[in-house]
């Protein structure tokens, strides 16, 4: 495209003319004045930005062996330093250790083309830039295979593979090196993005990390679209860790990590997670400190998540509000929820989160199959349960759960459904016991709504379905929960006012159908239903009165 001098004004051009012509002499100069160009006119480059970077072209070897890190980033560097472009990584194998990404560059691996982290622990190097101290959230170290930091217009795709071989980044017996000769937060991140706006990585495979897939840190305008991620060679082999980041929307995702599957930590905002599928030893949605607001989880499968698919901890001075899960299923799980506080000093708020069209087939842990190595099981896990635990001066906040069918493992013994005394930082996985509920444990909870919820077990349970320990203002609606004849009761209420049920349905033969306990406990009313298969509507104890409940058929 032609361009012109700003100078070269109408006013400068009838000087021109005027010089230039002689009378009659102005009707042939005119003509070739107005074609006439400035002497400094430059034609753009029309491919400037645009251009494709071979790394072959800068060195790559691409044959497994030799270390291609140098000719990465010259291309990276190439295309950066000419506004931008695509990196391409063709067919081959190239062992790199650190590189960084940067502004306006498209890294492409081509379907047969893989990055293959280097097994020597020397070849990476942390950036500086990205700092581990002030918040901590920021202290998981600051080392990665593939890095940008205050970058833009940044995007990795494949269909190709990185691979970070993280089984050499594990030591053989603890206290021993690694064979990479580097462990701990020394060890990279497959992608690690700090500070970054208009981030995209889509349709690659990102195989065995030495640590977390992909860490994003304070950055914003982020989309992740067509990721399957694969690692189980590290205990802490992570999916996804946002920290403190903005509009972030993940599509199409699969993961099968053995540590947090899609941790938020920070302040997160505006987060979508859709269509995506996850796998994992310990926990898949990982909430944790800041503020985590504005968020949607809809449409995914969890499939074998031992240890707590759902996990929400609100620490000190955090805060987790306008949350929502809708069309999840869950198959093979523990947990499969818990929401509760990551420390009993000023602990925050947790409200308006709620769980719509859950399905799960919750089961005994067993061990993950491909894992390289063995897990522990803590007994909460075994015989696991939803838990909403607050503490006093900590109220979770309207919680509600529609359209909820859950099958429990069951095997709760006498002893279990006799526990009282829940520690208030009970974790997601209570190592030192079990809750005294199969399906739903609520401790200071207020606003609790439970519509169209069904609750069954797969073996004798003697735990009741649901206990409430200090709620106020519940509405449960259209529960249908298992009880059994040898067990105390079906539902347990302690201490708990303003409590609305109706059209409850018990399953199966059960003692009781509630138990209240506690002088506390107030304004509790029973509105039809079906609980003829309770030998006895209602008991109390430990202070509670009639006065607490009011029953109508």
């Amino acid at each position: 495209m032609e361009t012109y001098d700003d100078n070269f004004s109408r006013r400068n051009w009838l000087k021109t003319v005027t010089k230039a012509s002689a009378g009659a002499g102005i009707i042939a100069a005119a003509p070739a004045l107005l074609h006439a160009q400035p002497a400094n006119i430059q034609k753009a480059d029309p491919l400037l930005g645009t251009r494709i970077y071979n790394i072959m072209d800068y060195g790559a070897k691409g044959d497994g062996v030799t270390l291609d890190t140098k000719a990465l980033q010259a291309a990276i560097d190439a295309c950066n330093k000419d506004q931008g472009g695509t990196v391409l990584v063709p067919a081959g194998v190239f062992v790199i250790g650190t590189v960084e990404l940067k502004s306006n560059v498209t890294l492409h691996i081509a379907a047969q083309g893989k990055l293959l982290g280097s097994a020597d622990g020397k070849q990476y190097y942390a950036a500086q830039a990205i700092p581990l101290t002030g918040d901590t959230t920021l202290n998981d170290g600051n080392v990665g295979l593939l890095f940008a930091v205050k970058a833009d217009n940044i995007r990795v795709e494949g269909p190709g593979t990185i691979d970070g071989q993280g089984a050499q980044f594990r030591s053989p017996t603890k206290g021993a090196p690694s064979p990479a000769g580097i462990s701990g937060n020394h060890r990279p991140y497959h992608l690690l993005f700090y500070q970054c706006q208009n981030v995209i990585v889509n349709d690659i495979f990102l195989k065995d990390c030495a640590y977390h897939s992909v860490r994003i840190i304070q950055s914003s305008y982020v989309k992740l679209d067509g990721i399957h991620i694969r690692g189980r060679v590290i205990h802490n082999n992570d999916g996804f860790h946002f920290i403190s980041c903005q509009y972030v929307h993940m599509v199409n995702c699969d993961v099968q990590s053995q540590d947090d599957a899609c941790a938020l930590f920070g302040s997160c905002k505006f987060i979508t997670i859709t269509n995506c599928t996850f796998s994992t030893r310990w926990s898949v949605f990982r909430f944790g400190g800041g503020v985590a607001e504005n968020i949607t989880i809809s449409n995914c499968i969890i499939l074998e998540a031992y240890g707590c698919p759902i996990k929400m901890r609100c620490e000190r001075h955090s805060r987790m509000e306008n949350i929502s899960f809708s069309n999840l299923v869950m198959h093979k799980v523990t947990g499969p929820i818990s929401i509760g506080m990551g420390s009993v000093d000023d602990p925050g708020t947790a409200r308006n989160i709620s769980f719509n069209g859950i399905h799960a087939n919750v089961v005994v842990p067993v061990q993950l199959a491909d894992a390289e190595f063995t897990s522990n099981y803590h007994p909460g896990e075994i015989k696991s349960c939803i838990a909403i635990n607050g503490a006093e001066g900590f109220l979770l906040e309207n919680i509600s759960f529609n359209d909820v069918h859950i099958t429990f493992a069951g095997g709760g013994t006498a002893e279990d459904a006799a526990v009282r005394d829940v520690p208030k930082n009970a974790g997601e996985y209570y190592a030192d016991g079990v809750f005294p509920a199969y399906g739903l444990y609520a401790r200071y909870a207020q606003g609790l709504t439970l519509n169209n919820v069904r609750f069954e077990v797969a073996t004798p349970e003697l735990r009741p379905a649901l206990v409430f320990d200090q709620v106020t203002d519940a509405a449960i609606n259209g529960l249908n929960a298992q009880g059994n004849k040898d067990a105390e009761s079906v539902l347990r209420l302690i201490d708990t006012q303003d409590v609305l049920l109706t059209a409850t349905r018990v399953l199966s033969p059960a003692a009781v159908f509630m138990r209240v306990e506690g002088a506390a406990s107030s304004n509790i009313k029973i509105d039809g239903g079906d609980i003829s298969k309770a030998g006895v509507a209602l008991s109390f104890a430990a202070g509670a009165t009639k006065n607490a409940v009011k029953l109508r058929d």
